[in-house]
């Protein structure tokens, strides 16, 4: 495919940092201030150059192949403020990160259009989401870890990556994070983990590198979308602690890349485990990262996008 030039915002920032590896030009709209879509090439990334920013009032001179959306907002209000009549009628993409809400199987997809083409990050969020008429296809997640990052484990502790998790509450597994840190030692990470007593929101290569002392990585969510973070730690080599919910236990193989069960007591027994057994726990981290390279590794991930990319083009 000839090189593409692709509108976006900026969402999710390591979402945004991945799909950024496909060989494409992505112009990301920014205002005054960055607002909640129109941050740009911030936070803590080392963006490629092939993510250009456009001031949101410059959208409309573009010649764009095509729109890929990621939020509510981008589909029913972004569009109309910055697009011009001919960009909204051309090649569209909604990439859905989420799982359906309020109700897990009854919920419509505000997305309603034939011309479109729904994107699902897992196939359990295919499966959930009430789609209409609205063609779609899943695109796993896709993430590159340099090699010289890699498993040690020596620290005895569990690390949780998670943003918001206090204000995203029960959904995101706040009480089950407070209930297991009362018992097992764990540190947060994330945007907001600092006023939670965590380490803050780390750039990302930081973090891949501090969380491979780690002894394990524990995802306390109880239903959203696949994390990235969970891939990304499974590809550092880190066995994963988690709840069986969404799509986790396909990503997760209980027993052989870590311990996945909604069986609180079993969790933390799981936790003590591989903190009495390291050996364990480097097992299961060394197939949790085979698992990660050969399912979510970026080559894959970028050839996923790529059809994708043709198929709305076409």
């Amino acid at each position: 495919m000839r090189r593409r030039s692709i509108l976006t915002w900026h969402i999710h920032g390591s979402y945004l940092y991945y799909l950024a590896q496909a060989p494409h030009d992505f112009y990301v709209p920014t205002r005054p201030g960055r607002p909640e879509g129109y941050g740009g090439r911030s936070g803590q990334f080392h963006w490629p150059d092939n993510v250009v920013e456009v001031p949101a009032e410059r959208v409309r001179d573009l010649r764009l192949d095509l729109v890929v959306y990621q939020s509510p907002k981008n589909w029913l209000v972004d569009r109309y403020e910055i697009l011009g009549p001919e960009q909204r009628r051309g090649p569209a993409i909604y990439l859905e990160h989420n799982t359906p809400k309020p109700h897990a199987t009854d919920t419509r997809h505000f997305v309603d259009d034939p011309d479109a083409l729904l994107v699902h990050v897992t196939h359990f969020n295919r499966l959930m989401w009430d789609g209409g008429r609205t063609p779609a296809r899943v695109i796993e997640h896709g993430v590159a870890i340099p090699d010289d990052v890699g498993y040690t484990g020596e620290l005895g502790r569990g690390i949780v990556v998670v943003n918001g998790l206090r204000r995203r509450n029960r959904i995101a597994g706040y009480d089950v994070f407070e209930a297991m840190r009362s018992r097992v030692p764990l540190d947060l990470a994330g945007m907001g983990s600092a006023q939670l007593g965590g380490i803050g929101d780390l750039p990302l290569g930081e973090l891949h590198r501090r969380e491979a002392s780690y002894r394990f990585f524990f995802n306390p969510i109880r239903y959203t979308s696949l994390p990235l973070a969970l891939v990304e730690a499974m590809a550092v080599g880190l066995p994963v602690v988690a709840l069986a919910t969404t799509e986790v236990p396909a990503a997760v193989p209980n027993g052989e890349a870590g311990i996945v069960t909604n069986d609180l007591a079993a969790l933390e027994d799981g936790m003590r485990a591989l903190l009495d057994d390291p050996s364990l726990a480097r097992r299961l981290g060394s197939r949790a990262r085979e698992i990660a390279r050969e399912r979510y590794g970026i080559a894959r991930f970028v050839r996923d996008w790529e059809g994708a990319f043709a198929c709305v083009l076409r």
